[in-house]
């Protein structure tokens, strides 16, 4: 047996509030100014390009109802099929499909004569004058002349009505004189006409009168795709309920799915035959899984009604609803009830309650960690505590100690997790390794840690000792992600192996675009997805790729694109412009086309405003991976493989930091595989030499200038350790100083012409000219100001020189934001004084 509940733990009567309350709050909200009159009455009836509940055939004009899986009808389904299967595409199919007409009335106009009752043919009158009018024309025809049917009209009487028919949940005049419409009297012979109901010409008996009844109602509304809901029959808190969440998931402001009516009606019909007060009482275990998915939604909207944020902790669960809060990977509604011990899981919810307040994340992923810790602990506690550690008193150190030792138990031998998690398939238990034990550790430290800090323990009496014993969990490092080999960057973009991936996409989504832009621009599988709909143009012709680098925080960030990428936007753009004017049979405004989606997403999504997911992105990823027999990808190693492949085009960690969108040269140093030093860069900075201030001509480039290769470069840099020494802001040159002899100028390096700058020296000598144009500002008089502006201009020279030969070679902005290569450059000759301890004591003893 499977019940929806609506508080997922154990709730105290006097928490939440009574049906009876409840049913008074859902009357207020339905009978109030604001409530939709669409959805207010128990039979609901709405039109069929409704945004929501629609159910009209996708195809232009087309009367029949759509199938509940897709927007066609069933005919119009089996065309598309094949129309797919010859290569057509979904948009031009749409505009060349043929309108049906409808098989069935949508509701059955009243007779011709008489207009109470319903007509059941397509002559268009009731079941009586439908058999009046057989008569008369068998009559004529005996006599050899032909019936006229408008003549015969006029002869006919009107009859009165029957009233509704008699089946609870049908909202349908009764068009038989048994008091049924023409659906259910045709249902009642096929069943076999329960309790014998029979006419005669004065009265009405039954064989057995309660099995009629009893059949009357449990019978479910007529089954038409006319988009109509029937409520009748049901208790007056189910109907309510299922009023209020249809206008919550229609106006609840938010992007929500399509509810096909005959979803709901599913439901309600099980909350008819079980006789159910409420939705929270429902028997699910016949339901089906997409009408039990609108059931767990609809209970999902009324907790929103019946619990204050107060109340979800009494109710064991906590819902980012009520924080304004909404979560990127799904909703933010976390279940606390697989916590058993109330201490424990109000620590928990009061944890989760002040990130949702102070901090709330993007995802929910902070949330796992804790949540898991605190249900392993609270398993483990069931069976190994005293009392089951309901008592938080009883607890001890040792309990904790055992905790951990039996989390290290289960990850070195791959035992089973003892509380409720499962793999992703929903069966198998989880296993505990390494890594998930050190999660569990960490959730469990930082929800009693900070509980600890908050006073929190000490008021439900747990011990300090308890909670200090929890150590930090260590996560092994993961692996940085490997470029795509030669091998596989060739099967990944062959033209015939793109054509597969576009066939994965039965829908026309964008499934290959989506993929061509991560291999052209190296982008997160986020950045593509979410693109909007004017997310190129040109700048001054040269086509430029606009997207939001959300992860770092730089919104609205440009890339330079290829030509073939383009254009395949372009399309992409046309075919998403069509699919906005077949829906809402206009073009998009000019507010609405920066909000549009790119690769809009099929389901819940009315206004176009949604991608695709992630997932469904990687589900037919994984499937054209598998087709292809090249081993395990994943769509993040094109972004590895182009970050290597700039490197190796001569970029520099400066170029692909910005051209990634990464907030560090370290991060960009994980993309391209490199240790914690640039050693290409270092090289080639220190390949550019400039003469010194001391040389005739200061600021002489000395090196060519031209772009070296790789080998080149460290050839060189060998060659420089050969044939010079550091020195204080530069090199020194003269070859007996570099052989170890003393220097004959004592060290006058700034003046000699036997010293050099490099490239890695720029940012040293623009501090060394901001402090003598500090002291020249000091200057007690102009004319010490200008012999100190002279003395130091043969400097200034050498500086302007430098910076002339790296802009020659385009290293002038690498060699900018390059620091220090010695930190004693800056902080002066004092790093080089040394004193020692006894005299400095000594001294100290003296004064």
């Amino acid at each position: 047996m499977s019940t929806l509940t609506l508080e997922p733990g154990t709730t105290p009567l006097g928490v939440v509030r009574m049906k009876r309350d409840r049913l008074e709050i859902l009357h207020a909200l339905i009978t109030a100014p604001t409530f939709d009159p669409l959805l207010a009455s128990d039979v609901i009836s709405v039109p069929g390009d409704h945004a929501v509940f629609g159910w009209a055939c996708a195809v232009e004009d087309c009367e029949r109802g759509r199938n509940t899986t897709q927007e066609l009808c069933s005919q119009h389904g089996r065309d598309w099929k094949r129309w797919r299967d010859e290569g057509g595409a979904y948009i031009e199919f749409l505009r060349t499909a043929r309108p049906l007409t409808s098989a069935m009335w949508r509701r059955p106009p009243a007779c011709l004569i008489c207009p109470d009752i319903p007509a059941i043919t397509k002559t268009g009158v009731c079941h009586y004058h439908a058999d009046r009018w057989r008569g008369h024309r068998l009559v004529q025809t005996r006599a050899g002349r032909e019936a006229d049917f408008d003549r015969w009209l006029l002869t006919q009487r009107p009859r009165p009505g029957l009233g509704k028919c008699r089946v609870v949940a049908c909202g349908d005049d009764a068009g038989h004189p048994e008091g049924m419409c023409s659906t259910h009297r045709r249902q009642y012979i096929r069943e076999g006409r329960p309790g014998q109901l029979h006419v005669g010409r004065h009265q009405v008996t039954f064989a057995d009168e309660r099995a009629f009844h009893d059949w009357c109602a449990r019978t479910a509304p007529a089954r038409r795709m006319n988009g109509q809901l029937s409520l009748l029959g049901l208790r007056p808190l189910a109907r309510a309920e299922i009023k209020w969440s249809l206008f919550h998931h229609a106006h609840g402001g938010a992007e929500r799915a399509i509810w096909p009516l005959s979803w709901v009606q599913h439901v309600a019909d099980e909350c008819r035959r079980q006789n159910a007060n409420s939705l929270a009482d429902l028997d699910t275990a016949e339901v089906r899984d997409h009408q039990r998915a609108v059931a767990h939604t609809m209970l999902r909207y009324l907790r929103y009604v019946y619990f204050t944020r107060q109340d979800t902790k009494e109710a064991g669960y906590i819902d980012g609803v009520h924080y304004g809060v909404d979560m990127t990977d799904g909703s933010a509604y976390f279940d606390l009830s697989d916590v058993s011990q109330r201490w424990l899981r109000d620590l928990l919810w009061h944890w989760v309650d002040a990130r949702l307040t102070d901090d709330p994340p993007r995802s929910k992923s902070p949330f796992r960690a804790p949540r898991r810790g605190c249900t392993e602990l609270s398993a483990f506690l069931e069976v190994h505590a005293p009392n089951g550690g309901h008592d938080s008193v009883l607890l001890t150190k040792d309990h904790m100690v055992d905790f951990i030792v039996d989390q290290r138990h289960r990850a070195q031998h791959g035992l089973p997790a003892l509380g409720t998690f499962a793999h992703r398939n929903g069966t198998e238990p989880a296993i505990v390794t390494d890594r998930t034990a050190a999660q569990t550790l960490n959730g469990v430290r930082r929800v009693l840690r900070d509980s600890m800090d908050a006073g929190r323990t000490e008021l439900i009496g747990l011990h300090r000792t308890f909670v200090v014993a929890v150590p930090t969990g260590k996560e092994a490092a993961r692996k940085a992600r490997r470029p795509f080999d030669d091998d596989v960057a060739r099967a990944l973009a062959a033209e015939a192996n793109l054509a597969a991936l576009a066939q994965l996409d039965v829908e026309d989504r964008g499934l290959q675009d989506i993929w061509e832009a991560l291999v052209f621009t190296g982008r997160r599988c986020s950045e593509v997805l979410k693109l909007r709909l004017d997310c190129i143009s040109r700048l001054n012709k040269v086509p430029m790729f606009w997207h939001d680098q959300t992860k770092v925080g730089n919104f609205d960030a440009a890339i330079r694109i290829p030509e073939r990428l383009y254009q395949r936007i372009e399309a992409r753009q046309a075919k998403t412009i069509d699919r906005f004017v077949r829906r809402h049979g206009r073009q998009p405004t000019a507010e609405e086309r920066p909000l549009l989606a790119l690769f809009p997403s099929k389901h819940s999504n009315r206004k176009g405003l949604k991608s695709v997911s992630y997932t469904w992105f990687h589900v037919r990823f994984r499937t054209w991976i598998d087709g292809l027999d090249i081993g395990n990808c994943v769509p993040h190693q094109a972004r590895h493989t182009l970050a290597t492949n700039l490197l190796r085009a001569g970029a520099n960690l400066t170029h692909v930091k910005r051209y990634l969108g990464q907030i560090s040269e370290r991060m960009a140093e994980h993309y391209v595989h490199l240790s914690n030093t640039d050693p290409k860069l270092e090289s080639a900075l220190q390949s550019v030499w400039v003469a010194g201030p001391g040389a005739a001509e200061p600021g002489l480039a000395l090196s060519d200038g031209q772009p070296m290769t790789r080998e080149q470069a460290e050839a060189l840099a060998i060659d420089l350790t050969r044939r010079s020494t550091p020195a204080e802001g530069g090199f020194c040159t003269f070859q007996p100083v570099v052989n170890g002899n003393a220097c004959p100028w004592n060290m006058d390096c700034h003046n000699c012409d036997k010293f050099v700058l490099s490239g890695a020296d720029l940012i040293y000598w623009h501090r060394k000219r901001e402090h003598w144009r500090t002291v020249a500002e000091g200057s007690p008089d102009p004319a010490t100001a200008d012999y100190l502006h002279d003395l130091f201009e043969p400097t200034a020279r050498a500086i302007d020189g430098l910076e002339k030969a790296l802009s020659a070679v385009g290293l002038l902005d690498e060699a900018l934001n390059l620091d220090l290569r010695r930190p004693q450059d800056y902080f002066g000759r004092i790093w080089n004084s040394v004193f020692r301890a006894q005299e400095l004591a000594a001294y100290t003893e003296g004064v």
